[in-house]
């Protein structure tokens, strides 16, 4: 004890009188050597951590000293404020009054040291969210002006917590359905802007955007026809508006059962048309295929293809989806073309594409004298033995298709009226199909 006090009146003396100049006196105020005195004995208390003796010198320099003498008195002061509400947890009135202390601290860090300025704002966040409980309008307030004094520069949790009480208070009625829309826009959008420095932080982003975006679903803020009437008449306005576009396409996605209607289709569109990529030429298929847009549904789905920004797994999954869509809407050739071209992109999706080949000849109806009619399942089956031997999950489904497609093979003496023997090559060519094969009969 007295070691600290011989040091802080040391300290002290140094100040007032080894040769500091009034004017050097003059940033410790009026009471500037009471304000010294104070300073000096909550530091060496500070500096041995000894913050119950520390607090009450503390409070005595706070009370004393202009707070822009030292940026410490701010710093050690949340600390030490910190801990009293952990001591006062079981007394509300008194935390409540601790609290108010702890964010003015923050705000008068700002103020004086504008260099720590977005630090002091995001601290003051973090203590709202840790310390401000059953009060969402508080909060939101708090949140707001934080966002507003650091732009880009705010935290990530405080943009997710922002988005929280937010939909706490349209929950509760207090904020609009239009309100929240635009908030959720902007904290996104504020959290793409961030440029992490580091991994970790990379990832801690990516959570809150996720984490907002889930809440927003969850919180059921909007419905399809709030967005539609929301959204309509701005695209109306401005249909070649790319981030207005994006924005549609975002909030209607993230609503149930919204994205069939001619808003998105329209969005979608102007971003493909202004920002073409991959990604939305196939957004541009799906959207087209289930309006039943058959040839539209298939360009798009080319373009996809076709585009440098799509790697070739994607074109391989592209390929493939398009055989299928074709095949269903009765273009087997097209069909067949694109599910050809699957096995040598990716081998994981081979074997999907052989029992696809093989759908598509086993349903072919060809014209012909009779082994050109039965041919084709020749064809069929060998594709299916191709589809097990890629895939052996698939060994059932290709085992029951070549049972169903061999009771079609021609009879060894209808073949041989045709000149064609068991194990003879064939060459099978059908509505725009052309294929190779062995001849089977059946006895």
């Amino acid at each position: 004890m007295k070691k600290v006090l011989f040091a802080a009146f040391s300290f002290a003396m140094l100040l007032s009188g080894a040769g500091l100049s009034a004017q050097d006196m003059s940033k410790y105020g009026p009471n500037a050597d009471e304000c010294v005195k104070y300073l000096s004995y909550y530091t060496e208390y500070y500096k041995q951590k000894n913050y119950d003796d520390a607090t009450p010198n503390w409070r005595k320099a706070y009370e004393l000293c202009p707070v822009s003498c030292s940026q410490n008195l701010l710093i050690h002061g949340s600390e030490l404020v910190s801990r009293l509400i952990a001591k006062n947890a079981k007394n509300p009135i008194a935390v409540e009054g601790l609290v108010d202390t702890l964010l003015t601290l923050q705000d008068q860090r700002a103020q004086y040291y504008p260099k720590y300025a977005v630090t002091a704002m995001n601290n003051k966040a973090s203590y709202a969210a840790k310390y401000i409980k059953n009060d969402s309008k508080r909060l939101f307030d708090i949140y707001e002006g934080v966002i507003a004094a650091n732009g880009d520069h705010t935290k990530a949790s405080v943009l997710f917590n922002d988005f929280k009480v937010a939909v706490d208070l349209y929950g509760a009625g207090k904020l609009g359905t239009e309100d929240v829309l635009n908030l959720y826009q902007r904290n996104l959008g504020m959290l793409e802007a961030i440029k992490p420095a580091s991994e970790i932080e990379t990832k801690q982003i990516a959570d809150f955007h996720t984490n907002i975006e889930n809440l927003f679903i969850s919180s059921k803020v909007a419905t399809c026809d709030d967005l539609l009437a929301l959204f309509g008449p701005r695209y109306e306005a401005n249909p070649n508006d790319l981030q207005l576009a994006k924005n549609i396409v975002k909030m209607l996605s993230l609503a149930e059962d919204c994205n069939s209607n001619d808003l998105f289709l329209n969005a979608v569109t102007t971003m493909y048309s202004l920002e073409p990529s991959a990604d939305a030429a196939y957004y541009l298929y799906k959207l087209h295929s289930a309006k039943g847009n058959v040839a539209e549904a298939i360009k798009y789905l080319n373009e996809a293809i076709d585009r440098d920004d799509s790697d070739v797994k994607a074109d391989a999954s592209y390929n493939y989806e398009l055989a299928l869509y074709c095949f269903k809407n009765g273009r087997s050739a097209a069909a067949y073309e694109a599910a050809l071209k699957v096995p040598s992109m990716d081998e994981s999706l081979a074997g999907k594409a052989y029992l696809l080949i093989g759908t598509i000849w086993g349903s072919a109806s060809c014209g012909g004298d009779e082994i050109a009619r039965r041919a084709p399942y020749w064809v069929a089956c060998d594709y299916m033995n191709k589809a097990k031997a890629a895939d052996a999950s698939l060994t059932d489904d290709a085992n029951r298709y070549i049972g169903q497609y061999s009771k079609y093979f021609p009879q060894a003496a209808d073949a041989f009226m045709y000149g064609v023997n068991n194990g003879d090559s064939y060459t099978v060519s059908c509505g725009g199909m052309r294929a190779t094969t062995t001849a089977r009969t059946v006895k």
